[in-house]
């Protein structure tokens, strides 16, 4: 039932069970009747139990115990105890649905890098270096453009920076697969990266509509979009590549893009956004929404920023001396991170790839097209994230953020080292299927613990550094990964298996634990 309005309250909603409880006031004295007794809280311009022994002013202690929802000073709540108090419902599905397109979308234009390279190889003559460099363009245009779209979600929104993503990524993806030459090619791919560097942004709109309790394990299970991607890239490119050629695998790549494309004007924007950037209202008509989609009664009172605003989308304020050591930590975790996952992707074409073919002199008649035996293989590797995905949701709520992430690095590099110690197709499918489980599982529990750690003002631009630094990475790897690996594996995995063991004493060394904690305003 709708309660009354108060005083002071913009707008009037229904109560919900521990969130400003009627009659608390009475129950403690303080108030008369009217079953107004939250607002007398308010009246009294103090903290929310003015007249409990905790403040030394007697009082029998209340009746009732509250639920997770804290009662709060002046009849106020914040976006964070609006969040937690709506719960996980219809909104955050629906939201679920729209953010994993995206990462499907992202995932394709990712994993049809690992089979362009030997395509063009064959249609065009291109070199090794020059199949590297398809590759570092694209992460190239995604590390320029990094912190870019961090400035341009934090000054503007989650919504429009999404929203042009999706149009430009659709639009430079299929213009790609027309495009006349290689110097082109390199120039379109390079401007799908560009695009692409906004992606992570929807991690940051996600996590900000979920509950605490369900953040980590959400965020984590997104990455089953990302893998879907990955599986459905590679069965387009068995059904696609022989037949039909990379320019229509191009193409028909792009439709998940088209489709996110168009469903960007119905993303809702973030209310933690509004609410720090002095749009209350709007912040409110968002979580209004959220109690409708829900099914869930709204808070009672009165919006209010959580802890100050500071800096608005500053990488100065990301190098303060609050945050300094978080972010450069981040920094060369997410590169290492990035460095080690493509470039296991990369190895696993040129293993597979490698075993159907005798090695010859490199000229344009040399041409070694993947076989049908190899796309599988690169399918069951793929398939590997689910598993990796559902084991970081087990650890990464039980041992914490940093202990998991460094765990996850450590094993990726005991894997990658056992490359060197077979030749056996089997053996190598096994351990490559492990080490894409848990990197692809490392990654995610990445993606959870940054958002986490940056307050609103700085959340996008710090999520969009840490990816700009992660495109580094990803830049540098194809030159190992492709060529170093050419003549030298051992040189190769052990350049892997160095990165990740640094990564991992990184992640320990993190100052800052957020298993459990709410996401500051």
């Amino acid at each position: 039932m709708m309660k009354p309005r108060r005083a002071g309250a913009s707008r009037g909603y229904e109560e919900m069970d521990g969130s400003n409880v009627p009659g608390y006031g009475t129950r403690n004295g303080a108030g008369g009747g009217g079953g107004t007794g939250a607002s007398s809280l308010g009246s009294t311009g103090s903290s929310a139990d003015a007249t409990s022994p905790i403040n030394g002013n007697g009082g029998a202690p209340p009746e009732f115990e509250l639920a997770s929802v804290s009662v709060v000073p002046d009849d106020t709540f914040t976006v964070t105890q609006a969040v937690n108090a709506l719960g996980f419902g219809w909104f955050q599905v629906k939201l679920s649905l729209c953010v994993g397109l995206c990462w499907m979308a992202d995932s394709m234009e990712m994993t049809i890098l690992s089979v362009l390279g030997p395509a063009l190889h064959c249609d065009w003559g291109i070199t090794r270096y020059q199949q590297a460099l398809v590759t570092t363009v694209v992460f190239l245009g995604m590390m320029l453009s990094s912190t870019f779209w961090g400035h341009l979600s934090d000054r503007y929104g989650r919504k429009p920076a999404l929203t042009l993503c999706g149009v430009l990524l659709f639009l430079y993806g299929l213009l790609s697969s027309v495009a006349p030459s290689f110097g082109w090619l390199l120039l379109l791919r390079g401007l799908v990266g560009f695009a692409i560097g906004c992606v992570p942004q929807s991690v940051t709109l996600y996590a900000e509509f979920l509950p605490t309790k369900q953040r980590a394990k959400c965020v984590v299970l997104l990455d089953c979009f990302w893998a879907l991607g990955a599986c459905f890239e590679v069965a387009l490119a068995l059904a696609v590549g022989p037949n039909l050629g990379w320019r229509w695998l191009l193409g028909l790549s792009a439709a998940p893009l088209f489709a996110f494309a168009v469903i960007t004007p119905w993303l809702p924007e973030s209310a933690r956004y509004h609410v720090a950037s002095g749009q209350s209202d709007k912040a409110l008509t968002t979580l209004e929404q959220i109690a409708k989609d829900n099914k869930r009664p709204m808070l009672l009172g009165r919006l209010v920023v959580e802890g100050p605003s500071g800096s608005r989308g500053s990488v100065k304020a990301l190098l303060g001396s609050s945050l300094r050591r978080t972010t450069l930590l981040l920094w060369f975790i997410w590169m290492s991170c990035a460095f080690c996952y493509y470039g296991l992707v990369l190895m696993s074409t040129e293993l597979f790839g490698g075993k159907n073919k005798t090695v010859l002199p490199e000229t344009e008649n040399d041409c070694h097209p993947l076989a049908t035996t190899d796309y599988m293989d690169l399918l069951w590797t793929t398939l590997a994230e689910f598993p990796g995905i559902f084991a970081t949701i087990y650890v990464i709520e039980r041992f914490g953020r940093k202990k998991t992430m460094a765990l996850q690095f450590l094993f990726y590099a005991g894997c990658v080292l056992m490359i060197t110690v077979t030749d056996v197709r089997v053996f190598l499918t096994i351990i490559l299927f492990m080490a894409r489980g848990v990197i692809a599982g490392l990654f995610q529990a990445a993606y959870v613990y940054t958002p986490e750690v940056y307050p609103t003002a700085l959340r996008s631009v710090g999520v969009g550094g840490c990816s700009a630094l992660a495109r580094l990475g990803a830049m540098a790897t194809p030159y190992v990964a492709q060529v170093l690996f050419q003549s030298s594996i051992w040189s190769a995995v052990s350049v892997y298996g160095f990165f990740a063991v640094c990564a991992s004493v990184a992640c320990m060394l993190l100052p800052y634990e957020t298993r459990g904690t709410d996401m500051g305003q």
